[in-house]
């Protein structure tokens, strides 16, 4: 039986090259571990850090997130994706606000309770700002373990989900607990990455099974291919003299709670209330935003506003005019801060 002491080579290792100096890592509390780990999930560190910096300028406790409008805290979110993370951020902040008095919790079970914190997102904020030993299975842990275990199976799918699982409480230690949580997602991050990986420079290397048996560019196993649908909307760019209308989308499903232009799918089935003259509808050049169950062809559509009943169409949702010269905080979808940006140097003809 081997003697090899994976979390003491793994402590080792970070001792040496560990990350120690991350914004979010000089004044550690749950609050900043929990906002850096939710902005973290799905994107990289590089890209996190201004977003961080900005996020925590504005924000500095969990109570004044908690009073914070939804619009200023997407508004801080634009460009980060996946907004449903910053909605339950929001969420969470205020039912830490109401239920534990503005001290963020520690108890991993607590955190889970809360919206937008799974069992690793709860390990990680448990561990590297309590020292509370938790497990964590974020994406790089889970390709440590799937290549040095040789896991077979996509780590999607329960039953490998729940050995990868097993594999990371057995390892995780009783002391040093926080610094072994950052250690792994570091491992995974800067050695053990999912192409051209360094197993030279890995602490791990002598006892990696995938390693040992040639199939490191193998495991984990990827996600079964599927082909991703393809669905088409018309964005309305109604434009008056230097300002665009913008309407709050509904506070579920995609791009929940931010601005975005009114959609339809076929400018014939406009309400007749909106009086829309389509004979002076200028479509502009489509575009694609992929989702990650579906792509989104989107085909703009400039409008004049004195080409239609303006009003009808504020009456529906939430409206207002939006400047690209003199911007308001508000939340904006990604594609639609690109159009946006896209939209200054155009003018209508007549």
């Amino acid at each position: 039986m081997s003697s090899f002491n994976f979390s003491a080579a793994v402590l080792s290792w970070f001792d040496q090259h560990g990350r120690k100096h991350l914004p979010w890592q000089r004044h550690k509390s749950a609050y900043n571990t929990w906002v850096s780990e939710i902005m973290l999930q799905q994107t990289q560190v590089s890209t996190v850090i201004p977003y961080y910096q900005r996020f925590m300028e504005r924000f500095p406790s969990v109570n004044d997130l908690a009073a914070a409008p939804i619009d200023e805290v997407l508004h801080l979110w634009t460009g980060l994706g996946y907004y449903a993370r910053a909605r339950n951020l929001h969420k969470a902040a205020q039912q830490v606000a109401s239920e534990y008095g503005g001290i963020f919790p520690t108890d991993p079970a607590q955190l889970e309770a809360l919206p937008g914190i799974g069992r690793s997102t709860a390990g990680a904020i448990a561990s590297l700002s309590a020292g509370i030993r938790a497990p964590i299975l974020d994406g790089n842990v889970k390709r440590v373990l799937a290549r040095f275990q040789a896991v077979e199976g996509w780590p999607g799918a329960v039953p490998v989900q729940r050995e990868l699982w097993d594999w990371a409480d057995r390892y995780t230690p009783a002391e040093r607990v926080g610094d072994y949580t950052q250690a792994m997602m570091d491992l995974g991050a800067t050695l053990c990455t999912r192409s051209k990986p360094a197993c030279g420079l890995c602490p791990l290397s002598s006892e990696c099974k995938a390693l040992a048996q040639n199939r490191v560019s193998e495991l984990p196993s990827p996600r079964p291919k599927k082909t991703l649908p393809v669905k088409q909307t018309l964005m309305l760019i109604v434009r008056q003299g230097a300002e665009v209308l913008l309407q709050q989308r509904p506070p579920t499903g995609i791009w929940g709670g931010l601005w975005s232009f009114p959609e339809t799918q076929d400018l014939r089935d406009l309400p007749a209330g909106w009086g829309v003259n389509i004979d002076k509808a200028k479509p502009l050049a489509p575009l694609r935003h992929t989702f990650s169950h579906y792509h989104l062809d989107i085909t703009p559509v400039l409008i004049n506003a004195s080409d239609l009943q303006f009003d009808a169409l504020m009456e529906e949702r939430a409206s207002l005019w939006y400047n690209s010269a003199q911007p308001i905080e508000i939340g904006l979808a990604a594609p639609v801060k690109r159009l946006l940006t896209s939209l200054s140097n155009l003018e209508f003809g007549d």
